[in-house]
């Protein structure tokens, strides 16, 4: 099968991530796919933020600032007409961002099958986050690219809630989480060699992955350190950065257990495997309602025990007392007493640890078992296609058959 995959993603940082492992995914399954995006950033280190992005938002008004990300689709759709006849593809597959409707209109005019992957609800997003000037018409172009999809892919139940309430039909949405690399999340390294490098042979490894932000509440694990750090012999390993670690580290040298804090920094997509390895006890302290966070299949990978939040996207993933210690987001104190509860029972670690490394095979949370159900859906979508133009058709008039393909208004 050939795919146009389509995206609008100039930053290195997760969302990356999940661009790069599906296309790989795709490529492995044997089909061929042509890429249509950004040049920017095809060299950035991982972790790195686009530049003209980042002083378009900065400096220019927002509300021309936001026209300027709706005309970046005239410009993207001659890229996918270019590609569309270089290569003729099957399908377009497209990573939702706001404004962007190329994808949905180029689908429309050249009734090719059009999938869009949702991985957040952006209009709100954006709107809770730093404002949107032009709202209603964000909304709209949301609303439009969502209703546009033959096959609508959010990475969580809670996200195909909104979906549907967008007006899509449920038939055509398809919830496809978010999964690991197979090879390099293997779960082969027992982390002995990293934890050697860290100096943290003998240490209770508390572990996060992944740019922490203040909401990340990471200033907790400072205050389980200050307190029974020296009882149970605690480090605290992040792997990644945020604007928030500055402070974290200057809490922790003034409750005297700066010792027993290390931050890593951003380091190579291909090593952050080897850093996760070494956790003890994986930490998901907050997360967005909706997301379907990278990092909890990459500690489900390596068999972590997890403390994550107790919230309805999560429990799509993790059961309480089964792979993970769900915590209720709603007590200041509870994600602190989970902490310790692990820390006091290797037992339970040990539990939920074999239960987290079962759940991967067994629910196929892999990039390429993602490829295999996308697959089905699109060869499902032939299938409605055929029959539903068999019974639209009228071959005794000189007419074309009406198009089966839903409206984007």
């Amino acid at each position: 099968m050939k795919i146009l995959y389509h995206h609008r993603t100039k930053a290195k940082e997760g969302q990356f991530v999940h661009i790069e492992e599906m296309l790989r995914a795709f490529r492995d399954r044997g089909h061929e796919v042509v890429v249509v995006g950004p040049h920017e950033g095809d060299h950035d280190k991982f972790g790195s933020k686009s530049l003209s992005v980042t002083l378009l938002r900065r400096f220019m008004p927002r509300p021309l600032s936001e026209l300027a990300e709706f005309c970046y689709s005239i410009l993207a759709f001659f890229k996918l007409r270019k590609a569309y006849l270089a290569h003729r593809p099957d399908v377009i597959y497209e990573r939702y961002s706001l404004f962007l409707l190329a994808g949905c209109l180029f689908a429309r005019r050249y009734g090719v099958p059009f999938l869009l992957e949702i991985n957040a609800p952006l209009y709100a997003e954006r709107s809770a986050d730093g404002g949107l000037a032009l709202k209603a018409f964000a909304r709209w172009t949301e609303r439009v690219a969502w209703k546009s999809a033959d096959l609508a892919l959010p990475v969580t139940q809670v996200l195909a809630g909104d979906v549907r309430e967008a007006g899509v039909p449920a038939e055509r949405i398809h919830v496809i989480h978010n999964g690991i690399n197979e090879q390099r999340f293997s779960g082969e390294d027992d982390g002995t060699v990293r934890r050697r490098e860290l100096g943290l042979d003998g240490r209770l490894i508390l572990g996060f992955v992944g740019f922490a932000k203040a909401w990340h509440g990471l200033d907790q694990v400072v205050d389980v350190l200050a307190r029974d750090g020296e009882k149970h012999n605690l480090h605290l390993l992040v792997v990644g950065d945020g604007d928030v670690l500055s402070a974290l580290r200057q809490k922790a040298e003034a409750m005297g257990v700066g010792r027993r804090v290390s931050i890593t920094g951003v380091v190579p997509r291909e090593s952050v495997a080897a850093y996760v390895a070494t956790f003890d006890i994986a930490l998901q302290p907050r997360v967005t309602s909706y997301a379907s966070p990278l990092k909890v299949f990459e500690y489900l990978a390596f068999g972590k025990p997890i403390i994550a939040p107790d919230q309805p996207n999560i429990r799509e993933i993790l059961a309480h007392e089964n792979q993970a210690l769900l915590f209720d987001p709603q007590d200041c104190d509870a994600f602190g007493r989970a902490i310790l509860r692990l820390c006091e029972d290797p037992a339970l670690r040990e539990r939920l640890g074999e239960n987290a490394r079962r759940t991967i095979a067994e629910r196929g949370f892999t990039w390429a078992g993602n490829v295999v159900r996308i697959e089905r859906l699109i060869s499902r979508h032939r299938g409605t296609r055929a029959s539903l133009a068999q019974k639209t058709s009228a071959p005794h008039l000189d007419i074309a058959a009406p198009s089966t393909r839903p409206s984007a208004d």
